[in-house]
């Protein structure tokens, strides 16, 4: 199938698929294009492709540019292999509002300006607005998809807040019961991992007029369903997970791929370096965003979100790295749960690289019940009496700060040449020495901290000249466990890049 003017095919990526599905023996195809081409909106699609015959599915995401889960679940579901039919994403439908994180289509005039609305009207001529919208619906027509799927984002729950449709699957044909029996499955999918019944998926009656599923509803004859997670005190990680969770169900039903298939698979492609990054229970802050900032120096890497379901699933499997910044250790592991903290260290020991931050280094400890017991330090952390306050733990040492921090010779070698102290960020990151747990390697010091903070009389003292960056072994992977927040500096992201590089084993 070609679509003259409106994208360029790359080269065919052909997958045998036995791996996966032993009794098919099928093959599918890996092709990718895009639309808009040449102009300011110009954005990706990718076409997979079974050799059995089935239904077609287009997904789209990023329509709406601050809803970035739906993005984000769309470009992991295009990895998917698929028993039959051909599955078509658009993942990110709308670049400058995905980038600068604003709903609409930027600099357009009001009438155009929101993508969702630019589709042709219930009753009105067969034409779309804005050059993407045209675009999009072109692409659209010439699918004649029998299922469109768009996945968005609302900013409460419904069942909470009634004005908001986030938590909800909308039908643009509600009574039509070639979807209704489906939206039963996905709700009860992904409401099956929801504790808090306020906070279920529920359906809700019909799509907006001039949206892409209610055109393609009316015009293509497509099942047409849009997805809404909810961003309200919700990681990314959960809301691409809910999404790829109903994407799931519904292709159960259509026989697209096995039961209980797995909704985190290895990303295709030629990529130098796959990253985990958690951002789930026991983080707080920027840290995940300033993670990315940094992953953005690394050429040919890619970063996906990741939560405790995904990590107890296997999900580290696909990576390189897994990345855990600050927030609080305890908390971490404590969402990680048994089986979590098992995966992690199960990857680290088979050759994956582990970064922890503050928090993240603290999990990586080896003197906690919680700790993944990973590297061989101990941290500064018993409590003592002060005088009028009563009992402390020492590893508060109050609120965010600037210490100096110097890197030694081998943290020059991975980390890149400062030949003097440097500021850095700190905020409650670990104090290490030496554990002594027998059969764990000791750890390597890659930087010091050359000045101090201290809420407490007993601390003074007992910072300056601890390591601030280490790195140990831990079967075959790398750890890399940093105690201040070099990420949080746009002047030293790159040592970050190269660190995170250096435990890939690149």
């Amino acid at each position: 199938m070609r679509f003259p003017g409106f994208f360029a095919w790359s080269a065919f990526l052909f997958l045998g698929v036995a791996q996966f599905f032993p009794s098919l023996r099928a093959e599918i195809s890996f092709t990718e294009g895009t639309l808009g081409e040449g102009t300011r909106w110009e954005t990706p699609f990718h076409v997979i492709e079974s050799n059995h015959p089935g239904p077609t599915v287009l997904i789209t995401g990023g329509l709406h540019g601050n809803e970035p889960a739906g993005a984000r679940a769309a470009e992991q579901i295009r990895h998917w292999p698929i028993l039959r039919g051909r599955l078509v994403v658009l993942p990110r439908a709308n670049q400058p509002g995905l980038r600068a994180g604003t709903r609409h289509l930027p600099k357009l005039a009001k009438e155009e300006a929101d993508l969702n609305r630019n589709f042709p009207r219930t009753g009105a001529d067969d034409e779309a607005r804005s050059v993407i919208g045209q675009a999009v619906w072109t692409f659209a027509r010439k699918l004649k998809p029998n299922w469109v799927v768009d996945l968005h984002e609302g900013y409460h729950f419904h069942q909470i807040q009634s004005k908001s449709v986030g938590s909800t699957i909308l039908a643009s044909r509600p009574g039509d019961q070639r979807t209704r029996p489906v939206v039963i499955r996905m709700l009860a999918a992904v409401n099956a991992t929801i504790a808090d019944p306020d906070k279920h998926f529920v359906p809700l009656r019909g799509t907006a007029n001039g949206s892409l599923t209610r055109a393609a509803a009316e015009r293509l004859g497509s099942n047409s369903l849009i997805l809404e997670t909810t961003t309200r005190e919700q990681p990314l990680s959960l809301r691409t997970r809910q999404h790829r969770l109903m994407v799931r169900a519904l292709f159960e039903n259509l026989g697209m791929v096995p039961k209980d298939a797995l909704t985190m698979t290895r990303p295709q492609g030629e990529l130098n370096l796959r990253v985990a990054l958690y951002d789930s229970g026991g983080v707080g802050g920027s840290g995940p965003r300033n993670v990315q900032e940094v992953m953005k120096a690394i050429p040919q890497s890619l970063t996906w979100r990741v939560g405790p379901s995904d990590i107890r699933e296997g999900a580290l499997s696909h990576f390189d790295v897994v990345i855990f910044p600050g927030g609080s250790g305890s908390k971490q592991a404590a969402a990680l749960g048994i089986e979590g903290r098992r995966q992690v260290c199960t990857f680290v020991e088979r050759g994956g690289g582990f970064v922890g931050i503050c928090a993240g280094a603290y999990l990586a400890a080896a003197n906690y019940k919680w700790s993944l017991k990973i590297c061989n330090y101990k941290t500064f952390c018993e409590a003592r009496e002060i005088p009028g306050v009563g009992r402390k733990s020492m590893w508060y040492r109050g609120p965010s700060s600037t210490v100096e921090m110097e890197l030694t010779n081998e943290g020059r070698r991975i980390l890149g040449d400062r030949a003097a102290s440097f500021p850095v960020r700190y905020h409650n990151g670990p104090i290490v020495s030496p554990a002594g747990i027998d059969g764990l390697p000791g750890y390597q010091v890659l930087a010091w901290f050359r000045s101090e903070v201290a809420h407490y009389e007993p601390q003074k003292g007992t910072m300056v000249n601890t390591p601030a960056i280490i790195t140990g072994a831990f079967g075959k992977g790398r750890v890399l466990s940093i105690s201040p927040h070099p990420e949080s500096s746009k002047a030293l992201r790159s040592m970050v890049a190269r660190g995170i590089q250096w435990v890939s084993g690149n």
